[in-house]
């Protein structure tokens, strides 16, 4: 069975001279990223050795990378993880992004639309939901306006507040 990958960060550029990089990340997840032990760029996997926190991204180091030109080779380079890995990881009200996009969009029992797509506006995560009449509406991803997400019944269940699907 092929492996799936997802992607946790990108590697912006060399911080230093001794193999550092700056990692940028989705804010909030800098716990999950202190849980890796190690990522894989470019088909190669790379233990962690050392991971702290600037205002503006992460600085990371990887065992066996020790100088600025071994570390801008892999620079614009996105780092991933096993799938799986990522799934240990999550909280019980979080989502794998492909797990949501193509579920069907329900406001009480009327089908109202389906994902198409997640992005984050810095506050919040957003469902693009596509709706019957082909528009694209932003939903956020918050407790009060997405009641439920049940995955295996491929169904969100929102609470559609006016102007919402508009």
């Amino acid at each position: 069975m092929k492996n799936n990958f997802i992607s946790v960060g990108k590697i912006l550029n060399f911080h230093g001279v001794k193999g550092e990089a700056k990692l940028g990340y989705s804010k909030g997840r800098e716990d999950f990223l202190k849980q890796l032990e190690g990522v894989y760029i470019q088909d190669e996997y790379f233990e962690i050795e050392n991971l702290r926190f600037t205002p503006k991204c992460a600085i990371i180091k990887f065992k066996g990378i020790d100088s600025l030109n071994d570390i801008m080779e892999y620079k614009g380079s996105l780092i991933f993880i096993n799938e799986e890995e990522a799934r240990e990881h999550l909280e019980e009200d979080e989502f794998l992004i492909d797990e949501l996009v193509g579920l069907d969009v329900y406001d009480g029992e009327k089908r109202v639309g389906a994902v198409v797509g997640v992005s984050n506006n810095g506050a919040s995560d957003l469902l693009s939901v596509k709706t019957l009449s082909k528009s694209i509406a932003l939903v956020p991803f918050v407790k009060a306006i997405v009641t439920s997400v049940d995955i295996k019944a491929k169904r969100i269940q929102i609470n559609n507040i006016e102007g919402l699907l508009s």
